[in-house]
């Protein structure tokens, strides 16, 4: 799976908001060249939750495990719960193609996979699924809190 099959996999969902952020905007330098997945059926970028999927193409700082400054090395990061942890998950996490608990967020329900392809590409769409509809959910129950 290339970066941007991902991008228009996850694009593609009905409400869902990617973030792709890059020079002249107005969000931070080290995000650039990076994917963030909202749903938000509004296109408004939401200020009170995190996404619930991305992509990033570098190290940040407290998060450089997985060795993102390899050329052509990029992971996605998925929220999908931590139902999902009944998956084998690797210990490595700078190896390629292998799940595993996201390094810095896995206890907070993250997954990540560092260049997804054959071993991880059915997993990864499943998981992007799942993350989809309880980020939908999630959202769902708000709006119902605030219209109540």
């Amino acid at each position: 799976m290339t970066l941007e099959e991902i991008i228009g996999l996850v694009s593609g969902l009905d409400g869902v908001l990617t973030l792709t952020p890059g020079p002249g905007d107005e969000w931070p330098e080290l995000s650039w060249g990076d994917a963030f997945f909202y749903y938000s059926p509004d296109g408004v970028v939401p200020t009170n939750v995190q996404p619930f999927a991305t992509i990033v193409t570098k190290n940040y700082p407290g998060d450089e495990s997985s060795r993102l400054d390899r050329p052509e090395t990029f992971r996605v990061n998925i929220h999908a719960g931590k139902k999902e942890f009944t998956r084998p998950l690797g210990q490595d996490p700078s190896a390629m193609d292998t799940l595993i608990a996201h390094p810095v967020y896995g206890t907070a329900g993250w997954l990540a996979v560092v260049n997804p392809a054959a071993n991880t590409e059915t997993a990864v769409r499943e998981l992007l699924e799942t993350a989809y509809r309880l980020a939908r959910a999630r959202y769902e129950r708000r709006a119902d809190t605030s219209r109540g």
